[in-house]
């Protein structure tokens, strides 16, 4: 408890900390907006609703890998650890804190999306089961966002290059995808893309045409997370501060 309320504390007075939440929020709500008065007919309104999550994505990114790398820049890290020797509590204490604001953050983003959904949307975005899962996953989405960046930073612990690793997994990976000219590869790239799989859970017409289901897709994410974290532990354990 002692970790995880330092670390509370210190992203807590961090200025920038509050903006990153609000950005999340602002460009999550307002591209959903557009992007749900701009729907073509036959489109999937729960998606184009919940489209600014793929852009708020990058603002958890890039607080998900300054709360890691800041104290690396600063020296702080070497304070960190004086004072608290245990490098693997430290880091899921920073993962938990990180993760559980952008889970609030996001949450608040995708209700006002949903809200935007319903009033611009023709015929409005009826909250039934599908459109539920579509939101909530969305903000589990956001979550494995900033446990993934946590865990790179972690890593990489320079915060550009950090950023830059985890924007261009998310961005470049379904980019270099639609240049496999075989089928096989194709499909197998987009269902291991953490992007694309994970975006799958806000698929609420044509769900079989996604490459992998909504649930199965945000679990692919969570193995990313997961593969992050473990790699930054052990960075941690065979690395000096």
């Amino acid at each position: 408890m002692t970790t995880l309320h330092a670390e509370w504390t210190k992203v807590r007075t961090v200025p920038g900390t509050v903006w990153l939440l609000a950005g999340v929020v602002g460009l999550t709500v307002a591209l959903g907006a557009l992007a749900a008065g701009a729907m073509p007919p036959g489109g999937d309104p729960a998606k184009s609703a919940l489209t600014g999550v793929v852009v708020g994505q990058a603002i958890v990114a890039i607080l998900g890998v300054a709360t890691v790398s800041g104290e690396y820049a600063t020296g702080m890290i070497h304070t960190t650890f004086t004072a608290l020797p245990r490098r693997l509590e430290v880091l899921a204490a920073k993962g938990l804190v990180v993760a559980g604001l952008v889970v609030g953050a996001g949450a608040v983003a995708v209700l006002g999306s949903v809200l935007a959904g319903r009033a611009l949307l023709p015929g409005g975005l009826p909250l039934d089961g599908p459109v539920m899962r579509a939101a909530a996953g969305s903000v589990l989405y956001l979550g494995l966002i900033a446990l993934l960046s946590v865990g790179i930073a972690a890593v990489v612990r320079d915060a550009a290059a950090a950023v830059g690793l985890v924007l261009g997994l998310l961005y470049l990976t379904p980019i270099i995808t639609t240049l496999v000219s075989d089928p096989t590869w194709y499909d197998r790239l987009r269902k291991l893309s953490p992007m694309t799989a994970g975006l799958a859970i806000q698929a609420t017409v044509d769900v079989e045409a996604e490459p992998i289901a909504p649930w199965s897709g945000l679990g692919v994410l969570a193995l990313w997370a997961a593969a992050a974290l473990v790699a930054g532990a052990a960075t941690l354990r065979l690395r000096d501060a």
